[in-house]
Formats: structure tokens, sequence, C-alpha cells
């Protein structure tokens, strides 16, 4: 296997500008790209085809659909098979990787795409806690399948955004920042319908403060686990006490906040062995363990391997 000689790096839209000349593309500055990645120009994009053989951070937001094609997609080291008429979504930190595709089928690969910033997410009107009820599901299943009206649907959005870009408008911004919103509230919706049938019964409006809480709390920990890992820390950015958070994702997630917490740091620690050559002292000193044996005795007792073992294996 070959390995990078760092942890996952972070990919930002200019890397993804300047990566993505041959694809079909528009963009607004440094916040929004609009593509379509299809025929004999998926298979000559070679430099983002290589880059994404290895994980990576996309730093925003991405929402795609395949309109024909298959690949399996990893994210935070769980495999999604993405095949025709799939809607995914992605949020910022999570680790991505391609980690199979058909190179004699990539000219027969349709894939829409939109990137968007944090930066321009966070400035346009979107409830993450009311648009998604249930964020742990979706961190779960980020993946799911569009029938037809909802593919034709999603045609629409894409056209009208690539157009809009383009366009001499006075107020492109916001008009470009009500679009968006308003793609991402459909895609929260069909998302949310789905998984609601699949998991046959209705989502309980009493629980979306709780659940706004706890992706609070779970973003925090994306942001924070290489250095902090007691709840009194969360419950401080939160406003809350210790006790209260630790009942409350306990009670949303059927996990204990310092589990969710170890979560974050094992994956963190698993792709640093998995797919650099950074040695494990380093990695040691990169996750803010005090010294080798207790980040030996963590990752044992949570995988069952010592760090070497996983690495090897």
């Amino acid at each position: 296997m070959n390995k990078t000689t760092s942890e996952p790096q972070t990919i930002s839209l200019q890397r993804i500008k300047a990566l993505a000349s041959v694809l079909d593309e528009q963009e607004y500055g440094d916040d929004v790209i609009i593509g379509e990645a299809c025929g004999e120009r998926v298979g000559q994009s070679e430099a983002i085809l290589q880059m994404l053989q290895y994980p990576v951070r996309f730093d925003g937001y991405i929402i795609f659909y395949l309109k024909k094609g298959h690949f399996t997609v990893d994210v935070n080291l769980n495999s999604y098979e993405v095949r025709e008429h799939a809607l995914m979504i992605n949020f910022p930190g999570n680790i991505v990787k391609v980690s199979r595709y058909d190179e004699e089928k990539l000219d027969n690969l349709d894939l829409i795409f939109m990137l968007v910033s944090k930066e321009f997410m966070s400035g346009i009107r979107f409830d993450f806690g009311k648009a998604f009820r249930d964020g742990l599901q979706l961190l779960r299943n980020p993946c799911i399948r569009l029938d037809e009206p909802q593919m034709a649907v999603a045609d629409d959005y894409f056209e009208l955004l690539r157009k809009l870009i383009g366009a001499p408008l006075a107020y492109k911004r916001e008009i470009i920042c009500s679009l968006v919103s308003s793609l991402v509230y459909l895609s929260a919706d069909t998302w949310s319908r789905q998984v609601n049938e699949e998991r046959n019964f209705p989502p309980d409006p009493r629980l979306t403060r709780r659940n706004q809480v706890f992706e609070q709390f779970l973003k925090l920990v994306s942001e924070y686990h290489d250095t902090e890992r007691g709840v009194a820390f969360y419950a401080e950015k939160l406003c809350l006490t210790p006790k209260y958070v630790s009942k409350l994702v306990k009670e949303t997630s059927g996990r204990s906040a310092p589990d969710w917490i170890d979560s974050f740091v094992i994956l963190e620690a698993k792709n640093l062995l998995k797919y650099s050559d950074m040695p494990i002292k380093e990695i040691v000193y990169r996750l803010h363990f005090p010294n080798p044996s207790v980040f030996h005795k963590f990752f044992k007792a949570h995988t069952g391997l010592t760090p070497l073992q996983y690495r090897n294996d």
C-alpha cells in the first residue's frame, strides 16, 4: 500500500478549482462550485482521481448526485456504494476517499456536484437542526437514492444555479444564497423522507432542540478531539453543565459523550496509522497523549489491536 507522508490533507475549494479545469463547472468566487463530471473528461481528470485515492478532508460542504455510473466512496472509514440516481451529502471535516471505481467505465460516469465553503454556508438562512432532525442517521447514512421526479427537480436546480452564476446580477450573492439554501432544504427533505420510510415512523418534533445540541456537540468534538477529551470542555462551549450534556448525548444517540469523543480520536488514529508514514511516537504527540504507553492501551482497548498491529494489517 502506498501512503502519504502525513495526516489526511485538507482540500479547499481553491485546490479543487486548480485541479478541475477539465470538468464542466462554474464558480462563484471561492465559495461555490457547480459542475458536472461526465464522459471522457472524467478519465482525463487524472489529478483529481489520483488525489482521491488517498484520504482527504474537504473544507466545505458537498452535495452530489450520480446520474449514471457506479463507484465506492469511504467516508470516515465507512464504505458506501454510490449507484445510479444516488444523492450524497458530505460535511466539513469528514475524511473522504474514493476506494473503488471501474476505469473502463469512467466514460459512462455522469456526476452532478455542488461544493460550498463553510463561510458561505454559515451566511445563508439554513437551520441544520430543523432540516436534519436526526443527525445521527445522517452520519450513518449520507447516501440515498432519488426517484425520477426527484432527479428532474435536482436537474432543474443545478441548471438554474449555473445560469445565475454566469448572469450579470446586482444581487448575485443574495440570489445564490437563497437558491443554495432552498436546494439544501430540498435535499434534507428528500433524505428525511427516505430515512423515515425505512424506519417506518415520522420524526418527533419534540426532539428538534435536543438534536440541535447533539449536532453542536459533534461539531465541537470533530474540531477539538485531538486536544480535548473531557466532557466539561464541550459542556462549557455549549454553555451547559457536563451532567446535562452527558444525559442529552446518551438519550439522543444511545452512546455516552466520552464514547463519542473516543470514537473521533480512534478514527483519527486509524487514519494516521493506515494512510501515513508518521511514526507512532509522532502520532502520540499529534493526538496529545501523555506517552506511547497510554496511547497503546487506549488504542488496544478500543480496537483489540496494538497500533503497530493495526498498521501492519
